[in-house]
């Protein structure tokens, strides 16, 4: 399981090295104690996703549900499930493939997550960071979905995954046994 760590200040040193003014930020207040140090599954965490008729680059800042919450979900619980997406299978799952096919492609910031390693025969979490300590950003797909009850549009997220077996530091984690998997890591130059 992956837990973020996404912080305002995360968020700004990404948008200071994507060269994206701190103006994305506007809509996020300073004391949004919704957003936590780590982001849990169906928890509230930033993304950054694209946005035309914006005038910072085409980007824009959001909060969001981490686990996609897909239109049939009959409530956010669901996001427990989907919170991460199998770049291989992506476009035929049901949960996925409607962002995926409008292509609404995000970044999810971070400064490190965790992976537990099973190596001592029990799991454990193990942090995985750029050896700089930078910040980057994850592949991601969005979607929103409507709560029935109550009518709110909730935004969600979940991140692509690669298949990690053989790759000498992403497949030491997960079950002996399992299928070794990684997050997507953007470069920044991209």
């Amino acid at each position: 399981m992956c837990q973020l760590r996404p912080t305002r200040a995360d968020l700004l040193k990404i948008i200071a090295a994507e060269r994206i003014s701190e103006r994305l930020l506007s809509g996020l207040s300073r004391g949004d104690n919704s957003i936590h140090r780590e982001a849990f599954p169906g928890c509230r965490a930033p993304f950054l996703r694209a946005d035309t008729a914006s005038a910072d680059d085409g980007w824009r800042v959001d909060i969001a549900v981490f686990g996609l919450i897909p239109f049939f979900a009959k409530d956010r619980t669901f996001a427990r499930r989907t919170y991460n997406a199998r770049s291989e299978t992506v476009a035929e799952k049901p949960s996925y493939r409607g962002p995926w096919g409008r292509r609404q492609f995000c970044l999810v910031p971070m400064e490190n997550f965790y992976e537990p390693n099973w190596e001592t025969g029990k799991a454990v979490r193990w942090k995985i960071h750029r050896s700089d300590d930078a910040p980057f950003t994850v592949a991601a797909i969005w979607d929103t979905w409507t709560d029935r009850a109550t009518g709110e549009v909730v935004p969600s997220f979940s991140m692509l995954t690669i298949n990690a077996d053989g790759h000498p530091v992403m497949g030491r984690f997960h079950k002996p046994g399992d299928e070794k998997r990684s997050l997507v890591i953007v470069p920044p130059e991209h």
